[in-house]
């Protein structure tokens, strides 16, 4: 299925926000989520069934001041 990651159209296979993340590269990093604009916590990622057409975005902690 096809989905928006940070703006980008992307082709996977996962059904669910965890899988995703993981295939996309982000499966041990310490990342920020939100699918079709709302917060997925780190427990509910598993939990978050993804569907064609739907909006990730990944946001990672950045360093400086």
């Amino acid at each position: 299925m096809k989905i928006l990651v940070n703006g980008a159209w992307c082709e996977t296979a996962a059904t669910d926000l965890q899988s995703a993340l993981e295939a996309l590269g982000y499966g041990g990093s310490i990342v920020a989520t939100a699918l079709n604009g709302e917060f997925v916590p780190v427990s509910s990622r598993r939990d978050a069934t993804l569907a064609e057409g739907d909006r990730l975005e990944v946001l990672a902690p950045m360093q400086g001041g």
